[in-house]
């Protein structure tokens, strides 16, 4: 990435992400991790913030973010990695929380548009992410799901509760949420979770000619225009509600339920869920 483009030579080394210019004022941010279908590191969280803070004072009109390879936008988090989150006591995980949250709500808060292109998999921290973007495009192959409640955990997680009901309603979103299951691509874009459907081999071709339109417009015209519509559809605060689903998932991470629902994934058996 060049000076030209950031304002800074300082832009960070990314494992998880990476970035590209597609064409003059249009970037690409991509998860980088094809072999696990994109599935989200503890790293990836951090990295979340800091490509968007390089980013945010950069001359772009919009970014696209999508996934590397042909299964997956992002697949939710690694499970390679569960063990690293159920070692942690409260007081970790909540900073955990927080940089996750920190880093989702970075790309969210980008003061130019943010289209998601997604093909595959947008599940859990995947869903999260995409609703992270103003506007999403989705391929035949998308879908959706908020599965948080899948492995003991709820949808109050990475702003989905905030951002999903905003987008779909509150009685959709608690559907979506409460049952953990799968949106398909036409349903999607039926609900409003996403913009429309376009064929496969067209997702990032059209994903830049949006961008090319926007653009073409004001600069400042569309990064105001995007402000309005953020803070108008905060009605109370998205920062409250951030610290709200910090604390629960840092509550339940004490509970018997999600290392049970841990361990009935691991050995692809129903999970015995108690409520203790």
């Amino acid at each position: 990435m060049t000076s030209t483009m950031t304002g800074s030579t300082d832009f960070p080394d990314l494992q998880a992400l990476a970035f590209e210019v597609a064409e003059a004022g249009i970037g690409v941010l991509r998860i980088n991790r094809p072999e696990r279908m994109n599935a989200q590191t503890v790293r990836m969280f951090t990295e979340y913030g800091l490509a968007a803070g390089a980013l945010r004072d950069s001359r772009l009109r919009a970014l696209i973010l999508t996934g590397a390879g042909e299964r997956a936008f992002c697949a939710g988090f690694d499970l390679d990695e569960l063990d690293v989150i159920t070692r942690m006591g409260v007081r970790e995980f909540l900073e955990f929380q927080e940089t996750a949250t920190g880093g989702i709500q970075a790309i969210r808060h980008l003061p130019f548009p943010v289209i998601a292109a997604v093909h595959g998999a947008a599940i859990g921290g995947g869903l999260a992410l995409a609703l992270a973007a103003d506007i999403r495009l989705v391929s035949p192959t998308a879908k959706f799901s908020a599965a948080f409640l899948r492995v003991g955990l709820s949808m109050g997680e990475l702003g989905t509760s905030y951002n999903l009901s905003r987008l779909i309603g509150p009685g959709r979103a608690a559907e979506i949420g409460f049952s953990g299951r799968i949106v398909d691509a036409a349903e999607a874009v039926a609900i409003g979770l996403a913009n429309r459907v376009v064929p496969a081999d067209r997702l990032y071709d059209e994903a830049v000619a949006l961008a090319r339109l926007i653009a073409a417009n004001s600069p400042g015209g569309v990064r105001m225009s995007k402000r309005a519509i953020q803070r108008n559809q905060e009605i109370t605060s998205y920062a409250a509600a951030l610290e709200l689903e910090n604390r629960g998932q840092a509550l339940l991470t004490c509970t018997m339920d999600m290392p049970e629902a841990l361990a009935a994934f691991k050995e692809k058996r129903p999970p015995r869920f108690t409520g203790k």
